[in-house]
């Protein structure tokens, strides 16, 4: 066997043995890699550039409600279904922002896992 092929086989066999006694306490999971998705980091940007320019502290273009501060964003994801609103299609008349276009889904992707990880504030 020429050197280049034992290299070669020596790596593999390295590479087969190294994982295949994964210890699960000491792998890290997604949420380690990339962090959380937390409201002062990642969602408070998008409500203010998207939603308080009529959902300001007080509301303009009938808004009913301020997205100003964490409490008041979290409350409308939990009970006044801003998750939804946002994910509507182009032309339904209730997507948000008023009148569109809709977020682009990675934007929008950002605010579901921000909920699906327990809406932390930061």
């Amino acid at each position: 066997m020429n050197t280049k092929k034992l290299y070669t086989a020596l790596a593999l066999a390295i590479t087969l043995v190294s994982c295949t006694n994964d210890n699960p306490t000491t792998l890290m999971d997604d949420s380690t890699m990339v962090g959380l998705t937390t409201y002062t980091k990642n969602v408070k940007s998008i409500i203010d550039n998207n939603c308080v320019v009529c959902h300001a502290a007080v509301p303009k273009n009938g808004a009913p409600m301020p997205l100003v501060t964490y409490d008041q964003v979290k409350e409308a994801v939990l009970n006044r279904g801003l998750t939804t609103r946002i994910s509507l299609q182009n032309g339904n008349g209730l997507l948000m922002p008023s009148g569109g276009p809709r977020m682009p889904q990675a934007t929008i992707d950002i605010i579901l896992k921000w909920q699906k990880e327990g809406l932390i504030e930061n």
